[in-house]
């Protein structure tokens, strides 16, 4: 986490199954959000989105390497993992 937020010039924001906020399941949560973003399905092998229905666990980091404006996102299903993925 310390080396994710060092090479970080801006933000670092971690969503904790923020789907259960709103009672949805993973799916019902990807489903809405797919409607925002067509592309989100791209950024999510099929394998780890199968694991977050599994497990009922969705981990999102929205980080911003370089710029406030320019922005990477990562979804998994465990939290060290998804800093693992992070560029």
């Amino acid at each position: 986490m310390k080396e994710l937020i060092k090479k970080c010039k801006c933000g670092v924001y971690i969503e904790v199954n923020n789907h259960k906020n709103n009672y949805q399941s993973v799916e019902e949560y990807f489903k809405e959000l797919s409607e925002i973003r067509e592309d989100l399905f791209k950024e999510i092998s099929e394998d780890i989105y199968k694991e977050m229905i599994e497990r009922d666990s969705v981990i999102e980091i929205q980080y911003y390497p370089n710029t406030p404006v320019g922005f990477h996102r990562v979804y998994h299903y465990d939290l060290n993992e998804a800093i693992k993925l992070t560029k």
